[in-house]
């Protein structure tokens, strides 16, 4: 089951990632105000679900604009399209999708109603690429996977970050179907819990062992020699790189230092290479998500708090970068710097 889809009268339809794993509520989206308030609260999240919804987004604007001519719909798109990037800054995969819809709906040559009808399609169309990069992902990071290995992971990069089947647990999904043993340690992933709550749901929903843990045992398991690699995903891959969920750069250190491989498992929309670490706004959210855990207070009144939803791994403790294309090193990522263009 895809966590996103285009119903055929105009309406978006996704999982409310907030809910689970206790309740599987359907959200039905009808405009790009609503996508954007869904992506701002988190109830959609994960960088490459965000460019799907980001072009749903836009999808919804032209499905039920009333523009009279391509240049009202274009402006439509344009302001729409401002909305989408202001809902979080740091995942690159949302621009992406943003600025593909509009760089072709610039070009388009046909009237209004026929330039609606491209941009569902090409919204339509970044949703399949994702699963189809999903699965590429899995096939390439399976090879990277032995039978009995036990794999870290943080945060959640599965199907519910993408459209369907993920991308670091898509290369778990993958290694399994080719009849492995593989076991998942997760971490929690504080403040959110998205480890907890998503990865845990989505492993046990799948049948895959998985452990959870504390964001804090991640050395100790580590020492203990309880994991072999370790797998995650990314919300912007720049020059020097990699820019994922908050604990990932510890997690990184730690492995480099127990020389354990660390792999970073993401579609080519996550790669901004024109770019280095320094240029990209890490998102802080609010201080709430760190004082409260779930209706609980558990911290006292008036104590600061600072909250960076993303930290950032340098390339030099990434063993290998997993995408659609293959397996990249940091060679690999040094010499596609040069070609890249801006999302």
């Amino acid at each position: 089951m895809r966590t996103i889809e285009w119903q055929e009268n105009g309406t978006v339809v996704t999982i409310n990632q907030l809910k689970l794993p206790h309740e599987t509520e359907f959200l039905k989206l009808r405009t790009c105000d609503e996508v954007a308030e869904a992506i701002k609260t988190m109830r959609i999240r994960g960088a490459p679900l965000l460019g799907a919804a980001a072009a749903y987004g836009l999808a919804l604007t032209a499905y039920h604009s009333k523009a009279k001519d391509r240049e009202a719909l274009i402006r439509e798109l344009e302001a729409a399209a401002e909305k989408l990037r202001k809902t979080r800054p740091t995942g690159v995969n949302l621009f992406w999708a943003v600025d593909r819809i509009l760089r072709k709906a610039y070009t388009f040559k046909g009237d209004v109603h026929e330039l609606a009808a491209m941009v569902v399609e090409e919204a339509k169309r970044i949703a399949d690429e994702d699963v189809a990069a999903n699965r590429a992902i899995g096939r390439h990071g399976a090879q990277l996977l032995e039978n009995g290995d036990v794999v870290l992971t943080h945060c959640n990069a599965g199907a519910l970050a993408t459209v369907d089947y993920g991308t670091a647990l898509g290369v778990i999904r993958a290694a399994v179907e080719q009849g492995k043993k593989i076991r998942v340690i997760a971490t929690e992933t504080r403040p959110k819990l998205q480890g907890a709550r998503l990865t845990a749901y989505e492993l046990k929903r799948d049948g895959i062992p998985v452990t959870l843990i504390s964001d804090t045992m991640v050395g100790y398991v580590m020492y203990q020699r309880m994991v072999n690699k370790v797998i995650v995903g990314a919300d912007r891959i720049v020059q020097d790189a990699v820019i994922n969920k908050i604990g990932t750069y510890q997690i990184a250190v730690l492995a480099k230092e127990h020389s354990i491989p660390f792999y970073v498992a993401a579609p080519k929309s996550t790669f901004d290479l024109t770019r280095i670490s320094a240029e990209v706004t890490i998102e802080e959210r609010s201080p709430e998500e760190v004082l409260y855990v779930g209706k609980e207070r558990i911290a006292p009144e008036s104590v600061a708090v600072f909250n960076p939803a993303f930290d950032i791994t340098p390339l030099k403790y990434v063993t290998a970068v997993i995408c659609e294309d293959g397996i990249l090193y940091k060679g690999d990522i040094s010499s596609l710097s040069g070609t890249a263009e801006k999302p």
